[in-house]
């Protein structure tokens, strides 16, 4: 009943007229604070337009073909004569064929398509002013980055082939690629965040932030701005919550290739990112509470560069063989070793072998793979923690991550 109410002419007819009158009212707006007012139009003929589009909709498509050719003829001529005064906008004449065309909508679709076109035109109108601050801080060149891998992720990777690469290789190209996108989304969403979103908003949030991008690098980060022996509690803190983001990592990208591992990683990676959190706000409660800047530094640096993207793809590859050599020749005892060694190193292309890979291990055994990768990792991070900063900070921070990495790789053998 009400989507028949909805649909009714009166009904349509109000709404048209509506918008066109608050488009009209924007427009005034508009020229009131940029001295705009040879500009053709009122707030009236907005709503003229948008009644002429509707009637003409109504009754004919010809008829409404006509009506635009009408406007397109006079908004023509007024522009021939603004050019002659060195005045190239086409705003008005912009906004003019998007309220002639409320008509159409509403004729063609339902109200609700209109009220969103509505909503376009009014966040799109007052866009330009709310970035004003945002031109000053961005780098151009990351817009080319990221269409790059969007090319390659939205064009390339349809077309790659699932059969796996080799007998040697037991993973598929559009694996390994699918592999790279996400990786690389999950750390250009921290980047942007860090550095757009959230600049200069503390060395906590940077450290939030930070697990989402990269844990490791986060850490080297903060102990090395720890090195200046202020608010060891606050660096302990902050490198403490980048910890308790890596699990939430970890945990999102199981989610997005194996839900059964990552059902089997959800109770544990849970548990320590709760501790992680819960250690970071002992230390936050007895941080010295001032205002810290600076907080971007080295760790500004695009993660969708495709050399980096690349690099991980051949990673990544290299991480299926041996993690298949492995485990045919040593079974799970030898995954497990492997697990270990690899998490003193980037345990994303590893993580992400064991997810994506045919090596007939079993849930159980990929798990705990994954878990021991994510303990071992934590002791290096404890080692870098204390040999970037050497004072109280590195000593309390290094000590909470050797905890966390004894207790991580503690629980699959309890």
């Amino acid at each position: 009943m009400l989507e028949s109410f909805l649909n009714e002419v009166w009904v349509e007819f109000i709404v048209v007229i509506t918008a066109g009158l608050l488009i009209g009212l924007e427009i005034k707006e508009y020229r009131v604070h940029h001295d705009t007012s040879k500009e053709i139009g009122s707030v009236r003929t907005f709503s003229f337009i948008a009644l002429i589009g509707f009637i003409f909709a109504k009754i004919d498509m010809l008829l409404y073909i006509i009506g635009y050719i009408a406007i397109v003829f006079h908004f023509a001529l007024f522009y021939y004569f603004k050019l002659k005064n060195s005045r190239t906008g086409i705003l008005l004449f912009l906004l003019s064929t998007l309220v002639y065309s409320f008509g159409m909508i509403v004729v063609k679709f339902d109200i609700w398509f209109l009220i969103v076109v509505f909503v376009a035109i009014i966040f799109i109108s007052n866009l330009n002013k709310k970035l004003g601050h945002f031109y000053t801080i961005f780098d151009e060149r990351e817009i080319e980055t990221f269409a790059k891998l969007l090319l390659l992720s939205a064009v390339i990777l349809p077309l790659l082939p699932h059969t796996n690469i080799s007998e040697f290789i037991p993973v598929s190209y559009f694996k390994v690629w699918l592999a790279v996108v996400v990786v690389s989304m999950f750390s250009y969403v921290g980047y942007v965040l860090k550095k757009y979103v959230f600049k200069e908003k503390g060395y906590l949030l940077a450290g939030i932030l930070g697990g989402i991008y990269s844990s490791t690098a986060t850490t080297i980060v903060l102990a090395k701005k720890a090195s200046r022996g202020d608010t060891p509690y606050l660096f302990t803190s902050s490198i403490i919550m980048a910890t308790a983001f890596m699990y939430i990592r970890l945990l999102g990208i199981a989610y997005t290739f194996d839900y059964e591992i990552a059902s089997k990683l959800l109770v544990p990676f849970s548990v320590f990112t709760a501790l992680s959190a819960l250690i970071s706000y002992i230390f936050y409660k007895r941080a010295v509470k001032e205002p810290v800047k600076d907080v971007d530094g080295a760790q500004d640096k695009n993660p969708l560069e495709l050399s980096t993207a690349f690099i991980f793809a051949f990673l990544f590859i290299a991480m299926s063989v041996i993690t298949h050599f492995v485990f045919s020749k040593y079974g799970n005892i030898g995954l497990n070793v492997l697990s270990f060694v690899i998490g003193f190193t980037d345990i994303d292309p590893f993580v992400l072998s064991i997810l994506s890979s045919k090596f007939n291990v079993t849930v159980t055994g990929a798990s705990t793979a994954i878990i021991i990768a994510a303990g071992s990792n934590n002791i290096l991070k404890a080692f870098y923690s204390y040999i970037f900063s050497k004072n109280k900070a590195g000593k309390m921070s290094a000590l909470m991550l050797l905890l966390l990495g004894a207790l991580t790789i503690g629980a699959e053998f309890i």
